[in-house]
């Protein structure tokens, strides 16, 4: 059986936290402890060895927080390190998450010497009073500068990142953004709605955001403008040139395995025995970096639970599913998966046959309610 690996890292800190977001972030108040939190994923790095066994990691991702905040000879000592210990697939894809305005051309070309060699850059808007309004600390000229000084640094794989459903939003400023981006010219787009998540400013107080109609059609539009513009989407809210789909986020939806480390950061590896294991690394970034561990959560996924994460993960996709990745992936067999499915057939939300299943057009409209039928 093999399962691909991959490793997830954790920078916890931001600039400023913006009111949408639910990540574990942190506004930064004082001096960032650089130095400390790197020696700090090295130790929870050595101490998750246990799970590599030997197994090769297939792609490596830094997100946060901003990971950019970081300088580039700290991650290229951290990446060393990973790199000394554990065979890396030959064509690893290292990401790592930016912001504009975080980007220079020192550190850009430190950022490939250390090996990472994708840039995912959080831009949201191209539209000043919508960046405001997202807290955003960058302008859309810091945009437009960050994408040229990373082409000149040599990435070729780049994804812009961007929202729509914004506050006040039309479908002409939408579209605004997804011309400005494509101008721009990314490999990738990741194209998503803002959501309301409990225990944000936003959910506290919510602006005031496009009617349910609006968000369709700005949907709807946005899609074939992207699709138009050469982008073919291939999971939810991710649309790429030429196949260039981001691997790492792949095989979180294909249900592979992939080692978290850095605070509040989740793993999840899969034991020889076929026991799928989850793990969360302590959260705050003092406690984290306090030195009595770094794990603060590890369970056994239930045989019920692997189904329904294997669900909500692979619907994401708009390809169609094979049983056998199911099987390999969940330790289910079709035949017990296919009453689950036959509800959603007569509902007209998917097909499936002995070799593969997939969600209808109409399916894809209500994602949520088809990984819901596979709730334990």
């Amino acid at each position: 059986m093999h399962i691909p690996l991959a490793l997830y890292i954790h920078f916890p800190w931001c600039v400023q936290k913006c009111p949408y977001c639910d990540f574990n972030s942190h506004a930064l108040r004082d001096t960032m402890p650089e130095e400390q939190y790197i020696q700090a994923l090295i130790a929870d790095w050595q101490q998750d060895l246990k799970w590599v066994g030997d197994r090769e990691i297939s792609t490596i991702f830094c997100g946060g927080g901003t990971p950019s905040l970081f300088s580039g000879n700290s991650l290229q000592q951290l990446l060393t390190t990973i790199a000394a210990s554990v065979p890396l697939k030959k064509d690893v894809e290292i990401t790592l998450e930016a912001n504009p305005g975080t980007l220079e051309t020192d550190s850009l070309e430190a950022l490939r010497a250390a090996g990472i060699n994708r840039l995912s850059i959080g831009a949201q808007s191209f539209q000043a009073d919508k960046l405001r309004a997202l807290g955003r600390i960058h302008g859309p000229e810091a945009i437009v500068q960050a994408m040229q000084l990373a082409k000149l640094a040599g990435f070729t794989r780049i994804n812009l990142d961007l929202m729509y459903g914004l506050p006040q939003q039309t479908l002409d400023d939408a579209l605004y953004d997804l011309q400005q981006a494509c101008q721009l010219q990314p490999t990738h787009v990741s194209w998503y709605q803002l959501t309301l998540e409990p225990n944000t400013p936003f959910y506290r107080t919510p602006p005031p955001l496009p009617t349910e109609d609006e968000v369709i059609a700005i949907a709807e539009k946005g899609e074939a403008y992207l699709s138009a513009e050469g982008y073919q989407r291939y999971e939810i809210s991710a649309y790429s040139q030429n196949n260039d789909h981001c691997r790492h986020n792949v095989n979180y939806w294909q249900y592979g395995d992939y080692i978290g480390i850095g605070a509040g950061a989740h793993g999840k590896i899969t034991l020889k025995d076929g026991t799928i294991v989850r793990t969360v690394k302590k959260k705050h970034p003092k406690h984290y970096l306090e030195g009595n561990g770094f794990m603060q959560e590890e369970t056994v996924v239930t045989h019920k639970d692997a189904l329904f994460e294997f669900m909500l993960n692979a619907l994401r996709l708009q390809d169609k599913i094979s049983w056998t990745l199911l099987e390999q992936r969940s330790g289910w067999q079709r035949q017990a998966v296919f009453a689950y499915c036959d509800d959603l057939v007569q509902k007209g939300l998917m097909e499936y046959n002995e070799d593969y299943f997939y969600l209808t057009a109409m399916g894809k409209n209500f994602t949520n309610e088809a990984i819901a039928a596979f709730l334990p």
